[in-house]
């Protein structure tokens, strides 16, 4: 497992998410109400579209196309028409800056 530089923690509104690539994957990075940061999938598991691009809130985000609704903590798919996980990442802020535990 390799730790990637992705953003900085002020990137991320608080209850917010931003898209990163890497190695021609996408992801989404969430800054929960408590500044904690989290990493899923990017893609909706449902129709691939970004998450990044959807609400976040209470530690959810919902799919901008058909609101397939995830707990962005565990990756637990919450609502129709979304009904397989995302996959997880580990995630941490130092200095300032979000990493990414990618393998």
């Amino acid at each position: 497992m390799t730790w990637v530089p992705a953003c900085k923690l002020d990137d991320i509104e608080q209850e917010g998410a931003i898209r990163f690539d890497h190695g021609g994957r996408t992801y989404a990075i969430y800054r929960a109400p408590d500044d904690q940061v989290y990493c899923t999938a990017g893609l909706c598991t449902h129709e691939a579209i970004h998450l990044a691009d959807g609400l976040v809130m209470d530690f959810e985000v919902e799919c901008p196309k058909h609101s397939g609704v995830f707990d962005y903590r565990t990756g637990e798919a919450l609502r129709l028409p979304a009904c397989e996980n995302l996959k997880t990442y580990p995630a941490e802020v130092i200095d300032g800056e979000v990493r990414v535990a990618l393998s």
